[in-house]
């Protein structure tokens, strides 16, 4: 694995942050139940992609097949470089919900799923449990996003907050996406990145 992931994993966190017009929680966006449900199979796996484990060739067909995903759009590799990266969206009007990228253009690293806020933290933790670590990020004066890490999945699920002054996080707090990475790759996160341990509930700027 190489010291690429987390930067990569940076670039799509500032995807949301990258317009003023950005909504976190916006119906439009992916409407999946399988981070919940487990189906068609259980995170960190995606409609059959699962990083480290599916080639990107694979992953990019069952992404084409996929009926409800419009506008499959790849970039890279560049020059120099083997990363590609593939984004789509659910509806040919809505925004991009969703990117895929590959470090080595062989097999996928990493799964990027901006979903509709049909879920909250409790409908979370009644499945996956309290993660182990969290930090946060602004992305205009009422928006901001707590970000959830599970070593042990090993995925980041990404939670909405109304803000920084008073936003709370709490068990009504709306999922309004996920991350999926390869089995170890967290490890590699925390040790490059500043995270916070969790613990429990409570305001943004506590």
């Amino acid at each position: 694995m190489t010291r690429i992931l987390p930067c990569l994993i940076a670039i799509l966190l500032l995807l949301v942050a990258c317009s003023p017009e950005t909504l976190l929680r916006d119906e439009s966006l992916l409407s999946d139940e399988s981070l919940l449900t487990g189906e068609p199979c259980a995170a960190p796996c995606f409609r059959g992609i699962t990083p480290g484990e599916t080639s990107w060739v694979d992953a990019l067909t069952i992404i084409e097949d996929e009926a409800d995903f419009d506008n499959i759009q790849t970039q890279g590799p560049a020059e120099g470089s083997s990363v590609i990266q593939a984004s789509w969206q659910q509806g040919a009007d809505s925004p991009v919900c969703c990117q895929m990228v590959t470090e080595d253009g062989e097999i996928v690293s990493l799964v990027f799923l901006r979903t509709a806020p049909t879920h909250t933290l409790d409908d979370l933790f009644g499945i996956h449990g309290e993660p182990t670590w969290l930090t946060g990020q602004e992305i205009s004066e009422d928006q901001a996003v707590v970000s959830l890490v599970y070593p042990d999945q090993p995925m980041i699920v990404y939670a909405f907050v109304a803000g920084t002054a008073e936003g709370q996080l709490a068990a009504g707090s709306e999922v309004v996406g996920a991350l999926y990475m390869e089995a170890g790759s967290v490890d590699l996160l925390v040790q490059t990145t500043e995270l916070h341990r969790w613990e429990g509930y409570g305001s943004y700027s506590g």
